[in-house]
């Protein structure tokens, strides 16, 4: 006894005319790879942003559906003489409500646009670096944020669990502090009507100080979805003097021979480490080599204050960047050792050019 099918997927593009014909042909529902993935992040997303980007993604994805896929293209009205013209078709009615629709979210969308905007730019007087998780969806990104930051981002062996994007503060072991940023997911071939709506989300990464490739080292596809995480981030237009590094995650999913060829082979790539999100396995080494990566470099600099400059010499000592200190009969003499962000911070603040 055939099981009854009440819908079919299909792993690629399908036309509306294909859509249309097989659905008569076989009464399913058809869902192609993009709208299934719409269905999917319609499911998922939580946030105001979120909900606004599926809904814009789905209407552009509907429009495209449309063109020659509707049977009743009876004219709605006819024309009054020669004004007007004979009426409208249902299409172009429909693409004209989509249309009306699509400028509404864009207009809301803007809105919270702006407000991640005044958000991403509060965050850059602030002197913690950011720290974005870029991968393929399901690589485990959300569980190692979660490891990390003790958050709660929702975590399931699914695709597309994380749509929006959380940010969370970490002390690192050495002390500095950073923000780490989970983002959504990659997929092979992600729809346009994604990559355009999704854009906002994913500027975060483009805005970050590192850039952390997380990847499911134990799938056997793991090199193509790597390739496919690449080729997203150079359509994002992310710049190529932001570091990167990659984790080649999941390694308590590998057998003992695999892990140690893996390893070996991690070993002779520079910024490429092995961990495992769900024990722990690596984390602490990958951390410390954040911390080297965003150490910024210090320089050398002498400065010669006045006596009467002491809100400035208090500074350039509270901010921990006075080596030594010599005083002559009417001035400081200071060596300093600072970072380019920091020198730029005290000529700013006191209109000084250190020399």
């Amino acid at each position: 006894m055939r099981s009854k099918v009440g819908l079919v997927l299909i792993d690629g593009h399908v036309s509306p005319v294909q859509q249309r014909n097989l659905e008569r042909e076989w009464g399913v529902k058809i869902l192609d790879r993009t709208g299934l993935i719409l269905e999917i992040f319609s499911d998922r997303a939580r946030t105001r942003e979120g909900v606004l980007q599926v809904e814009m993604a789905a209407l552009s994805y509907q429009r495209t559906r449309l063109v020659r896929a509707w049977t009743h293209l009876e004219r709605q009205r006819g024309g009054l003489g020669f004004v007007g013209g004979p009426g409208e078709t249902q299409i172009e009615s429909d693409r004209r409500a989509i249309d009306i629709q699509l400028t509404r979210l864009e207009r809301q969308l803007g809105k919270v646009s702006k407000t991640r905007e005044l958000h991403r730019n509060a965050r850059k007087k602030i002197p913690y670096p950011i720290v974005a998780f870029v991968g393929y969806t399901n690589a485990g990104k959300s569980t190692l944020f979660n490891y990390m930051t003790g958050a709660e981002v929702f975590v399931k062996d699914m695709l597309f669990a994380t749509l929006d994007p959380t940010m969370r503060a970490l002390s690192l072991p050495s002390g500095m502090d950073i923000i780490l940023s989970d983002t959504v997911g990659f997929i092979s071939d992600l729809p346009t009507e994604l990559v355009a709506s999704f854009r906002a989300t994913l500027e975060e990464v483009t805005a970050a100080n590192l850039v952390v490739h997380v990847r499911d080292i134990s799938h056997p596809e793991t090199d193509a979805q790597a390739k496919d995480v690449e080729a997203i981030l150079e359509s994002l237009g992310l710049a190529p003097d932001i570091p990167r590094v990659e984790l080649w995650n999941k390694t308590d999913l590998l057998e003992p021979s695999l892990f140690e060829a893996l390893s070996n082979t991690a070993k002779r790539i520079d910024r490429v480490f092995m961990l495992s999100a769900k024990t722990g396995a690596g984390i602490s080494l990958f951390l410390n080599a954040v911390s080297e990566i965003l150490t910024p470099e210090k320089n050398l600099t002498t400065l010669t204050l006045s006596f009467a400059q002491g809100k400035e010499r208090a500074w350039l000592f509270e901010s921990g960047v006075v080596l030594s200190e010599t005083q002559s009969d009417d001035s400081f003499s200071l060596n300093v050792k600072w970072t380019a962000r920091q020198k730029k911070t005290f000529t700013d603040l006191y209109d000084l050019r250190p020399v």
